[in-house]
């Protein structure tokens, strides 16, 4: 590799399922792939500059079309192939929530997008952020018997079934955010306004991770299918279980999505029906005082009328402002106005 690689590195190098080589420059991979005839390695760039990828494509026969996608953020979840390579972009997730009573509540979703080229020997990861890797690490060293008999598709499988798995536990993590708000959303008198916002913020959320999750099993489904050469029989099986968590982790994103929007639709009912009640109560208000302004408005003419300038006039007025107001209030308290 004749430019140097300026931005973080980590590297691996397998053969027989055993690690045996580890941390070393990306400018070695090469000869210790030619070295060790039956190794795969795996090499991780943090933050590569088009420089660094660069002189990774020129050693590898990168296509210049997925190396601008590496460079690239926010590019969706796929899968493309090249006559040398394939190239994989994915997005671990986590979820942050905070399902506090008070206006800081949050919903948010972190995402760490890792883009792959996979190539007959090796794995190559760009994280355009920073994001833990430990976990991958971690996924690889759990069943070397597994990795023994495999090459890079074992490399490959493992980083799937971290994502897949981390976007699961997302997709789990939002509904149980649900579970904390749900019966105050449903709470007679409509759900306060920061528990609503809550829920705005849930929805949203669950929709990024929609977007990420959603074109997974077909990704996945796309590596393994049958007849292609990176997967071979051995590893198959594995790669169809992690295409069935992604589509379970869909299932759940779905699931809670219909949910959330069932939530604040009942919500937006509740608040409505509690608009319609304080309507009604206004009206029959106005009503029963219309009455008495009407007679008040009648026997204040200045005009001779039954019992003009007598006492029993005044009575007169007085019982029949009493009984037609109370009259009208009844029969609004039975209709259910009152």
């Amino acid at each position: 590799m004749t430019a140097a690689i300026s931005c973080p590195v980590q590297s691996r190098l397998y053969s027989g399922g055993r690690v045996i080589a580890r941390d070393f420059g990306a400018g070695e991979l090469a000869g210790r792939l030619r070295d060790n005839p039956d190794a795969v390695a795996w090499l991780d760039l943090l933050q590569p500059s088009a420089a660094d990828l660069a002189a990774v494509a020129a050693e590898f026969g990168l296509h210049p079309l997925a190396v601008e996608d590496a460079l690239a953020e926010h590019e969706r979840p796929k899968l493309d192939r090249y006559p040398d390579h394939l190239f994989v972009n994915v997005y671990a997730l986590s979820f942050d929530g905070d399902s506090g009573d008070g206006d800081d509540a949050t919903a948010k979703v972190r995402k760490v997008e890792i883009s792959a080229f996979v190539t007959d020997r090796a794995l190559i990861t760009v994280h355009k952020h920073r994001g833990d890797v430990d976990q991958l690490v971690d996924r690889w060293d759990r069943d070397t018997g597994l990795a023994a008999a495999s090459g890079v598709d074992f490399l490959l499988y493992g980083l799937f079934d971290v994502v897949v798995d981390s976007q699961y536990a997302a997709a789990r993590a939002v509904d149980e955010a649900m579970d904390a708000i749900e019966d105050r959303m449903l709470g007679p008198g409509g759900a306060p306004r920061p528990v609503r916002m809550h829920g705005f913020a849930l929805r949203r959320a669950l929709a990024v991770l929609r977007r990420a999750v959603a074109p997974m099993q077909d990704v996945v489904a796309e590596v393994s299918r049958t007849g292609g050469e990176l997967v071979d029989d051995q590893l198959r099986p594995y790669y169809r279980d992690v295409e069935d968590h992604a589509e379970r982790a869909l299932e759940s994103i779905e699931h809670s999505l219909t949910r959330i929007t069932e939530l604040l639709d009942a919500d937006l009912n509740e608040q409505s029906n509690i608009l319609n009640d304080i309507t009604r109560k206004l009206a029959a208000w106005a009503a029963v005082i219309a009455v008495p302004t009407a007679l008040t408005g009648y026997f204040g003419q200045n005009v001779p009328y039954p019992g003009y300038e007598r006492t029993w006039g005044f009575v007169q007025s007085l019982a029949l402002l009493v009984l037609s107001a109370g009259a009208l209030y009844l029969y609004l308290k039975r209709r259910g106005w009152l």
